[in-house]
């Protein structure tokens, strides 16, 4: 992505901390000597997993050597404790440099024809979402119309990429939809709350799988991971992720995103922890929150999931997508997010199959951006539909 300040991309830093002191540090891209410490591990047990979280991005390996070097981390769920023990030996979030990391790429101007293809992009990247104890099939029904053709005054705008709904708003979706290549997301697992029982957690994934939902938004147990319970938490992940199979022989599945809801995880060393617990029980997207609590989405915090999915993919050849979600309301702030994207993972994960906007008020400041780009003039709100 070019910009008028000659944008490029930065080298990779990792966020870690020193060993045994409370002074943090940025640390070097790249592994350091198997035979010593890294900044920020701990233990014996951490160390032997040193290089899985310290490797700068590489090529992806898919199939066979993917499934294979999953399969040599299995002794990191094999136990609660082996699995305590891999999680808290991950390094340290350096909260100061990750903070000023965030916020420096947030100053990069964006500027003519890169941002307009930023917010063709941004559009292109938004599940429009409803969940509203007052939805109604014709609010449903309207805001597929509206994620079809957000702007019926030019047919070249983007699509959205998904219209996020309740479960029992999945098949009518799902009709508004037919055609369009827009997906279909439900939430699930007790959404926003997560505080049900599994095998309720897992009947409400079925029932919007089967209603033809594409995509299951869950919500993690945030008491269990406060807590400490984390194979609990994992082992319910991957129950969901298996709830994800469609029934009817086809061998396809919806799939799955992981909400951490980060603003209730207290701590960036949670949310990274959060973010490999859930890539390990098979998650293919890990998203920051709900929308429905004080503090959403963040830049640092989506920082944070970043270079999760980037240290992943180079201990695992596995690739995960990014949703962040809640507060992101102008363009601008969304093209601060792709910015970040581009100079943390690169452009494979500028595309809506790799990155999301959670959204339910984004898409009409992009609208409006979009327009006075193309006509020089600032439209303003009445020109655009409200949701």
């Amino acid at each position: 992505m070019e910009s008028s300040s000659g944008l490029v991309m930065r080298p990779i830093v990792h966020h870690t901390q020193e060993a045994g002191g409370a002074q943090g540090r940025r640390g070097v891209a790249g592994p350091w000597p198997r035979s010593i410490p890294g900044p920020g591990v701990t233990s014996d047990y951490a160390r032997r997993y040193a290089h899985l979280v310290t490797m700068p991005t590489t090529v992806p390996a898919y199939g066979k050597e993917a499934a294979e070097r999953l399969a040599s981390m299995a002794d990191v769920t094999a136990t609660d404790g082996a699995l305590r023990r891999f999680l808290h030996g991950l390094p340290g979030v350096d909260a100061v440099g990750l903070q000023a990391r965030a916020a420096t790429l947030g100053t990069r101007s964006i500027k003519t024809t890169a941002k307009a293809y930023a917010i063709d992009l941004a559009i292109s990247m938004i599940d429009l979402t409803t969940l509203e104890g007052a939805d109604t099939p014709g609010k449903v029904r309207a805001l597929c119309a509206k994620g079809i053709n957000p702007d019926p005054t030019d047919r070249t705008t983007p699509k959205v990429a998904a219209i996020c709904v309740y479960g029992d708003m999945v098949a009518t979706a799902k009709e508004a939809l037919t055609g369009s290549g827009i997906h279909v997301a439900a939430v699930a697992t007790a959404f926003p709350s997560g505080r049900a029982s599994l095998p309720v957690k897992l009947a409400d994934t079925r029932d919007a799988v089967a209603a033809g939902a594409d995509e299951i938004d869950m919500v993690i147990d945030r008491g269990a991971f406060l807590s400490g319970r984390y194979l609990e938490v994992f082992e319910e992940i991957r129950q969901v992720k298996a709830a994800c199979v469609r029934e009817d022989g086809s061998g396809t599945a919806a799939h799955l995103k992981v909400i951490f809801e980060t603003g209730e995880l207290q701590t960036y060393d949670n949310v990274r922890r959060a973010s490999w617990l859930a890539m390990l029980a098979g998650a293919d997207f890990i998203k920051t929150s709900t929308g429905k609590v004080a503090v959403n989405a963040t830049p640092p915090v989506t920082l944070v999931l970043l270079e999760a999915v980037r240290d992943f993919r180079a201990a695992t050849g596995v690739q995960v997508g990014v949703k962040p979600a809640g507060g992101i309301r102008t363009s601008k702030d969304a093209i601060k997010y792709l910015v970040m994207v581009n100079e943390t993972l690169g452009d494979e994960w500028l595309s809506p199959e790799w990155f999301r906007f959670g959204a339910s008020s984004l898409l009409n400041d992009l609208l409006m951006q979009r327009q006075k780009l193309s006509t020089g003039r600032y439209s303003g709100p009445d020109y655009v539909t409200v949701d």
